[in-house]
C-alpha cells in the first residue's frame, strides 16, 4: 500500500516496495555473475596459469575450464608464439620493403673483438615460451632479462675471435655458440624460455672508421691480385722449364736405351759369328777374304788378274782405254 507524505502544502505518494522480489532479483544476478566467472577458455596457442589466492595452482591446456569465482585467477600465456628481439637496430616498418633504424644503438651494438678492434654487430634472437608458469613467476622482467643475457653472451662470443673471423669464417659458429650459451643461462634461471634462433644480421666496422677499413680491404685485395698474377706467371715459366727439362731427359733416356739396345744387338750378332767361326776357322777366313777382295776389286774399273804361277806372260795394255 502506498504511503502519503506531506511536503509543504502538497503530498507525495511513495509506492510500496516488495523487498522479497528485489532480493530474488539480486540473488539471481549474483548467481549469473558467479556462474559466468566460474568458466574460462584457453586458446589453441595458449596455456592458462591458474593461481589460487595469488599462489600458483596449475597450468591448463587449450579448451574450456572451471575455476572458483573470486578465489582463482587465470593468466593466459601464448606458448606457440615466436617472439623476436632485435639488437643494434629496430624495425620501423615491416612489409615487402621493411624499413630499419640503426641510429643511436651503439651502446648495444659496438663490441671489442679478440684482436682489440671495434665491430658493430647486429643480430636477432627468436624465442618461445616452453613453461608458462616459470615464465610468469621465476623472472620479474623476462624481456629485459633476455636482452641482457643475449648482449652479454654475444660480447663473449665476439671477444673470443678476431675481427676477420667474426665477419667471415666464424659467423655461423658465433650464432650457434650464442644460442647454446643463452639457453644454458636461461635454464639456470628456470625462465621457461626456449631460444629458437640467434642470427647475425651484420658485422661491420663502425661508421666513423668504415672508410679506413674499406681502404685497407681494397689494399689487401690489390695485394692478393698482384700475388696471384705473380704466382700465375711464375707457374707458367716454371712449368715450361720443367716440361722442357722433362722432354730433354726423356730424349736422353730414349737415346741411351737405343744405344744400349744397338750395342746388345751388335754383341749378339758378333757372338753368333764367333760361334760359327770357331766351328770352321779357315773356311770363315777364306769367305771373309773373298768377300773383302770382291768389295775392293769391284771399285777398280780396269784390272788384270795374273796368277803367280804363270811364266812368260806379257800383258797387253790397251793404250786407247779399251779393254782386250
Amino acid at each position: 500500500m502506498a504511503q502519503k507524505i506531506k511536503f509543504g502544502e502538497g503530498e507525495i505518494k511513495i509506492p510500496e516496495i516488495n523487498f522479497n522480489k528485489i532480493g530474488r532479483l539480486i540473488f539471481l544476478a549474483l548467481a549469473v555473475v558467479l556462474l559466468m566467472g566460474s568458466f574460462y577458455t584457453v586458446g589453441a596457442n595458449e596455456n592458462g596459469v591458474l593461481t589460487r589466492f595469488g599462489k600458483y595452482s596449475t597450468t591448463t591446456m587449450p579448451g574450456l575450464h572451471f575455476k572458483i569465482p573470486l578465489i582463482d585467477a587465470v593468466e593466459k600465456v601464448k606458448v606457440d608464439y615466436l617472439y623476436t628481439e632485435a639488437f643494434g637496430f629496430r624495425t620501423l616498418k615491416s612489409g615487402v620493403k621493411t624499413k630499419y633504424s640503426t641510429r643511436n644503438y651503439e651502446i648495444e651494438s659496438w663490441m671489442l673483438t679478440g684482436d682489440l678492434k671495434i665491430a658493430e654487430v647486429r643480430w636477432v634472437v627468436q624465442y618461445k615460451i616452453k613453461d608458462a608458469a616459470n615464465y610468469l613467476f621465476n623472472i620479474k622482467n623476462v624481456r629485459n632479462t633476455i636482452r641482457d643475457v643475449s648482449e652479454a653472451t654475444m660480447r663473449i662470443m665476439i671477444g673470443d675471435r678476431s675481427f676477420n673471423e667474426v665477419i667471415k669464417s666464424e659467423r655461423s659458429a658465433v650464432s650457434a655458440g650464442a644460442r647454446v650459451q643463452m639457453q644454458a643461462i636461461l635454464d639456470s634461471y628456470n625462465a621457461g624460455i626456449s631460444i629458437q634462433m640467434v642470427q647475425l644480421q651484420g658485422v661491420v666496422p663502425p661508421v666513423t672508421v668504415s672508410d679506413s677499413f674499406n681502404e685497407v680491404n681494397r689494399a689487401k685485395q690489390e695485394q692478393e691480385t698482384a700475388l696471384n698474377e705473380a704466382k700465375q706467371e711464375y707457374n707458367k715459366i716454371i712449368y715450361n722449364i720443367e716440361g722442357e727439362a722433362e722432354r730433354i731427359i726423356n730424349e736422353a733416356r730414349g737415346y741411351a736405351i737405343d744405344r744400349v739396345n744397338t750395342a746388345k744387338g751388335d754383341v749378339a750378332s758378333f757372338e753368333k759369328v764367333l760361334k760359327e767361326y770357331k766351328k770352321a776357322p779357315q773356311i770363315t777366313k777364306d769367305r771373309m777374304y773373298l768377300e773383302m777382295m770382291d768389295e775392293v776389286f769391284s771399285r777398280i774399273p780396269n784390272k788384270v788378274l795374273v796368277s803367280s804361277e804363270l811364266e812368260n806372260f806379257l800383258p797387253m795394255l790397251n793404250v786407247n782405254g779399251g779393254s782386250k
